[in-house]
């Protein structure tokens, strides 16, 4: 049975955010306000059905997905490009795939006791998210 993602996330870690943002094209202006953002993210999961929200004071990002089945996917709110996404089990990490104009994007996610890692990449960078379970 894999990890259970379930839960009320709070932010308690952003590093190269920054740099994660510029890589992805994300004008100057955006990045100056979202980097001082504290994300909540909302997961319901059932077994590899996922409904994932991320929320914040300036722009909510909504995305649902299945483990093993690649969609196409907007990211209306975050780049504005049109993204091939799967997601795959490695073990009990969640790690996505983004093909697109961007090499290397994509994240895994990964729970260490009360804690949600989120890993994002784009280009040669990464950033490295940390929650705490609410």
């Amino acid at each position: 049975m894999p990890a259970d993602y379930n839960g009320t996330w709070e932010m308690e870690t952003n590093e190269n955010f920054e740099g994660y943002m510029v890589a992805l094209g994300i004008d100057f202006a955006t990045r100056k306000i979202a980097k001082h953002l504290k994300q909540t993210k909302e997961i319901i999961q059932d077994g590899d059905n996922f409904k994932t929200k991320t929320l914040s004071t300036f722009r909510n990002y909504e995305l649902d997905y299945t483990v093993g089945v690649e969609f196409e996917e907007h990211t209306k709110g975050l780049d504005n490009r049109v993204v091939k996404t799967l997601v795959t089990w490695d073990g009990d990490k969640l790690i996505c795939v983004q093909k697109g104009e961007k090499n290397n994007r994509g994240w895994k996610h990964w729970i260490e006791g009360d804690l949600l890692h989120l890993e994002l990449t784009c280009e040669d960078q990464v950033c490295h998210q940390v929650f705490r379970k609410k």
